[in-house]
Order: C-alpha cells, then structure tokens, then sequence
C-alpha cells in the first residue's frame, strides 16, 4: 500500500509582475518523504515553500492538506523578539499554539535539549546566526510536526551546527522539505530531490533517491530531451523548406501538414525558450607561472587578542596545488587567508612570497564591491563599453550575460543586487586579472547548484595555486588537493580529504564524551578526594563516568527502538518513543552540564591550592 498524501498541490502558477516563477506545477508530499528541493535562482523555490506552508496564497492552481495536519516552517531568515531569552521565545509559540501550560515545561526543556542550548537565560540578540537558525528549527519541532518545511537551514551553521541538522533529519520519521544549496548535505538527509527549473516540460524534475542518485537520473532525463529536441529540429528544417515551396492548402491532407508543421515549430520554439536561460561562464585565468615554490611559510604564528589563530606552522604553496580550510566559525580561516595575501602581519616566523606574485582575492563580505556604483561600472571600472579578458576585447554587454545580468540591469546600483548576483560580480571581476594564487573567502555563498557547479569546473582546471575557505562541503572535498584543519585553538592539522577529517572529529567527539579516571587516585580505594567539593558533590563525581554510560545507552536503546520499522504505521507509537528518546538525550546533556561544573569547581581548587 502507497504512503498517504499528506501534502499536495495542482496547477499552481504564481507570478510577480509580467515574470512568471512557475506555472501549471503539481507535485505531492508523502508520508515519510524527505526531499530535497533545488533550483536556480529566481526560480521561485522559497515561494514555493511559502505556498506549502500556507504562508503566501498561489496566482492559481490549488493546495490540499491533509485534515488536522501540522505544519512547521522554518524562513531563510527567522525572526524573534530580540530583547527575549531563549527560554521567553519558545514559551512565546508555544502560549500562541494555545498549548496546555502544564505542558510546556516539557516541552521547552525537550527543545533547549534539541537545540543544545546550555543557558535558557541566554537572551537572543546576543546568538550568532547559527545559534537562531539552531533556535528556530528546535522551536518549530517542539510543536511536534507532521511536516517540516525548511529554507535553506544550512545558512550561517559551521560545520558543527552541520553535523547536527543532518542527525537530526536522518532521524526524523515525518516528512520535510529542505531548500539548501548545500550538495553534501542534501546527499546526507534526502530521500528524494525535486529540482524546480523551467528547462524542464512540467517546470519540475522529481528523482527518488540521494542526491547523487538525483545526478545520474537527471543526466539521462536531458540526454533523452537533447536528443528529442535534435529529432524535432530535423523534422522542422524538412517541413520549414516544403513550407518555403508554397503548398496549397487545397487538400485535407495538405493542410494537415501545415498545421502539423506549425504545431512542431511551436513546440521547438517552447524547448528552446525554456532553456535559454544558461549557466555562469566563470573561468579564472591562471599566469602560467612555472615557478616550483609560490609560497612558503615557516613557524607562523598569529595571537589575535587573547585567542591563538595558528602556531609553528609550516607550508609550501606551488602551481596546481588547490588547500581547503576548514574550521568552525571564529577559529580564523580568515585571518590565515590575510596572513598568506600579506594583508596582515604574522606574529612569529615568515611567509615568504615568489618575486612579483600576482594574488588574486575572493572577500567573504565583499568589501571591494562599491554598493553605490552602477552594475556597468562595477564590471568594467575603468569605463567604455567593453572588458579585456585573455588579451581579447569583450563587449559590455556580452561580458554581462556571461555573468547571467540582463542588458536592462546595467545601469542598477549594485546595491540593487541579491547575494547571489553580487557573488557572480565579484568573480567577474577578479576573472579579468591573471592569477598565479586565488585566494577564495566564501566564494559560495548565495550562488545556486547550476552556478555552484560551473565555479567547481572552472576551480578544478586553474593551473595557478588556489587556498579556498567554504562551507559547501561538496565543492571543498573535490576541488582541494589537501586539506587544512584549524580548531581555534592555535593548532593546525593537515588531512588528505573530507573523509580523513570527518573521522578525526568523530574520533574526538568519542574521546571528548567518555570521562577520564583522575590520574590522582587514592591507593586504598581507586577514588579522589577533591578539594573544594562538597560530601554530595564528591558522590556525584565518583559516580558520573558510570551514570554517563548508563545513560548513552539508554539514548542507544531508545534510537534503536524510534527506527523500528514495525511501528512506522503507528504515529501512537512512534510519538511515544520518540519521547523517551527526547527524554533520555535530555539527561545525558544534564549530566555533562553537571560534569562540567564539577570538572570546573575542581580545576578552581587545584589552582587555589597551588597558589
């Protein structure tokens, strides 16, 4: 028996002035359904999900829900009452919801839980964007959905917050819908991708499966209109030059072939309409320098304010090397690219650079970009209508539609632009300058998977030396030679790739949860007395190793006992189990909490004793 329809829509259209996003757009939501939705930008995707969400209403076309269905819906760019705690703001929904006050109590320390909050006091304004998006999404969970809808939740996570969304998703036994441009997350968490693109007849392009499974079938999809559309244009030419002859439509037989011709011209016109929009032309173009050596660094070191950047590092940098960096946010992937531009002055040891070396620089907050400035003079800053790209002249306008701007958008301020188009501005412009060192901060941000795709083959045939910061996980793993690891700490770590160093983080998230014996042992009874402790404090030390394992376990137990799949028909069940899972994870995170106050008391004593 087919899973139920929980979600669905038919013929949907919505447009925003004369430009249509979509038209004539069906698609259904299932039980147990985990897609991934992508697109271009502009393609309507967040307004997709606005309609779903019953957000924003269609030009045309109807929504079904399922009766008494709950939505969750989480915005690109959540919003909260600044001034309120994190506690204030998830008692907010839940007293709008109308929920039982009995209940929340639960529920919000079930969230707190989730989102891996530590202080319930903390107030809002003071989070990072990560720690809103964490909020929002834990917020929208706790009204227990059946369907979760998600707008890019990937943006401003590191790779930390990453990690945690994708358990969380895996998880998750009811549907979602994630909007991300984020390829190695949606391979991660999706069942299913829908590509919503006007190349395609119906405007929408459904593939079971990961996200590379989604490659392959697509892949196919448009060999297979390819070749249909090369048929169809032969089959025009031939009725184009009998149409050129003059037939007379005096037979019944005649004319039917000039209707049959006109309606082929009509449909060859429509293919060819829906794939005149193209992809970025980006092509980074290298000097040809043949020298062996770029860059060479020896016992860098870097202390910005009281927080160590690096230490002692080593590196040598040449032609056709591509380092990745990576880190969570703040660990100062940043201040390292500053650090190899010589825009910023080490510390300690040297960063010597090849005689004349032409260093060619992505910012992350596009700081070169001058937001008053016209689009035409942002593109070509020295003025005329045309740009000098591999010792050729190339016109404005030409160089703009490589680019994706149209004509009419010339004389926009660059203020005018969305991220993603100020993204491709940028890398318009450092295009046109010979490169022996790209050095890329962010690059990825705002652009879209056709976009995100051209920048990875053009990465990958630069001959120069690239030293590349992002968060797209996919790019990074492919383009780099080598991967360079930073813990915010000063220490650096050298990884052959992605994979090398996902299992040094697990490894050190393992060793980080089991509690270590103190070395300082009693020799009559295996346990220390600390000073500064209390009687009941020193129970509760000697006793957490063994009540934090009792505990993972039980998180074990209940994780194993949420994903049988013999209960998946029963959300009675499921919602029960899923709440002693909540329930168990909660505790373990109470008991670390307690551990660190415990480790922290302890560590305040030692000192006060040793003074």
């Amino acid at each position: 028996m087919p899973p139920a329809i929980l979600l669905s829509c038919e013929s949907l259209g919505k447009s925003y002035g004369v430009k249509p996003l979509f038209t004539d757009l069906s698609l259904g939501l299932s039980e147990g359904d985990h897609v991934g939705l992508i697109g271009p930008n502009g393609s309507g995707k967040s307004t997709l999900l606005k309609i779903l969400a019953g957000v924003e209403e269609p030009d045309n076309g109807t929504r079904s829900v399922r009766r008494q269905l709950r939505i969750g819906y989480v915005p690109q760019e959540p919003s909260f009452a600044e001034q309120h705690s994190i506690e204030d703001a998830l008692a907010q929904v839940l007293s709008d919801e109308g929920l039982d006050p009995h209940e929340q109590g639960g529920r919000i320390a079930r969230a707190l839980s989730l989102g891996g909050f530590v202080r319930a006091d903390q107030t809002v304004s003071t989070l990072s964007g990560g720690w809103k998006k964490r909020l929002a999404i834990a917020r929208s969970l706790m009204l227990e959905p059946d369907v979760l809808l998600l707008d890019e939740p990937t943006n401003h996570l590191d790779v930390e917050g990453i990690f945690w969304l994708e358990g969380l998703l895996k998880a998750e036994p009811h549907a979602f819908i994630a909007i991300s441009h984020d390829r190695r997350f949606l391979e991660a968490v999706t069942t299913r991708i829908w590509e919503l693109n006007r190349q395609y007849p119906n405007g929408l392009f459904e593939a079971k499966g990961r996200y590379s499974e989604f490659l392959e079938q697509r892949d196919a999809a448009l060999q297979a209109q390819a070749d249909y559309q090369a048929s169809l244009a032969n089959r025009v030419r031939r009725e184009v030059e009998w149409l050129r002859r003059g037939p007379k439509a005096r037979t019944t037989k005649a004319k039917a072939r000039i209707d049959q011709a006109g309606r082929m011209i009509s449909e060859l016109t429509d293919i060819e309409a829906r794939q005149s929009r193209g992809s970025a032309g980006i092509d980074f173009t290298a000097s040809g320098r043949r020298s062996k050596k770029l860059i060479e660094v020896v016992g860098l070191g870097k202390t910005l304010g009281t927080q160590p950047i690096v230490r002692d590092l080593e590196l040598q940098l040449g032609p056709g090397e591509r380092i990745g960096l990576l880190g969570p946010n703040g660990s100062g992937k940043s201040t390292l690219l500053k650090l190899l531009a010589g825009t910023l002055m080490p510390d300690a040891g040297t960063v010597t650079r090849a005689d004349r070396l032409r260093i060619v620089t992505f910012e992350q907050h596009r700081e070169s970009l001058d937001q008053q400035v016209s689009l035409r003079r942002a593109l070509a800053p020295a003025g005329g209508d045309a740009v000098i790209y591999q010792d050729r002249s190339v016109h404005l306008v030409s160089w703009a539609k490589r680019f994706l701007f149209r004509p009419e958008q010339l004389d926009l301020p660059v203020s005018r632009l969305s991220g993603g188009e100020q993204a491709r501005l940028l890398i318009a412009r450092l295009m046109l300058q010979p490169a022996d060192l790209l050095i890329l901060d962010e690059p990825t941000n705002d652009l879209d998977i056709p976009t995100l795709d051209v920048l990875e083959d053009s990465l990958l045939e630069f001959t120069g030396a690239l030293v590349l910061v992002t968060h797209d996980r996919w790019l990074l793993d492919r383009v780099s030679t080598r991967l360079l690891a930073l813990d915010g700490m000063g220490r650096a770590e050298w990884f052959a790739d992605y994979a090398q160093w996902e299992a040094a983080q697990e490894r050190a998230v393992t060793e980080d949860r089991t509690p270590q014996r103190s070395k300082e042992s009693s020799v009559s009874g295996g346990r220390s007395k600390r000073k500064g402790f209390s009687y009941r404090e020193q129970k509760d030390w000697d006793q957490m190793e063994a009540k934090i394992l009792e505990a993972e376990q039980r998180v074990s137990a209940c994780q194993a006992a949420a994903n049988d799949p013999s209960i998946i028909s029963s959300p009675a069940d499921l919602q029960e189990r899923y709440a002693a899972l909540h329930t168990a994870q909660q505790d373990v995170e109470r008991l670390y909490v307690r551990w660190a106050e415990l480790e922290e008391k302890r560590d305040q004593a030692v000192k006060g004793t040793s003074l």
